[in-house]
């Protein structure tokens, strides 16, 4: 079984969470947004309730850092966790 380098995992997780929510401020900026999620929703047989606000840039880019952040963290545990089970 190979090792998990810790930080390409932090780095590709991080980068997958962060472009995920790239695409979701996109969506909200180009105006697509709700029309997005009442179709998750609505897939999910479930009835929308919540309503995308408008678009801001300070909060986008606050969005994209953390879960960014915390998907490289997510991704640094995993790898470790993996790595020690893995002995």
């Amino acid at each position: 079984m190979h090792a998990l380098s810790p930080y390409r995992t932090a780095l590709v997780l991080g980068l997958l969470m962060g472009g995920w929510h790239l695409l979701w401020s996109a969506l909200v900026l180009a105006g697509w947004a709700q029309a997005v999620i009442d179709f998750i929703f609505w897939m999910h047989f479930l009835k929308p309730v919540y309503v995308v606000e408008p678009f801001e840039t300070g909060r986008s880019l606050i969005l994209i850092l953390v879960t960014a952040a915390v998907g490289a963290v997510v991704g640094y545990c995993f790898a470790w966790l993996w790595n020690r089970v893995h002995e």
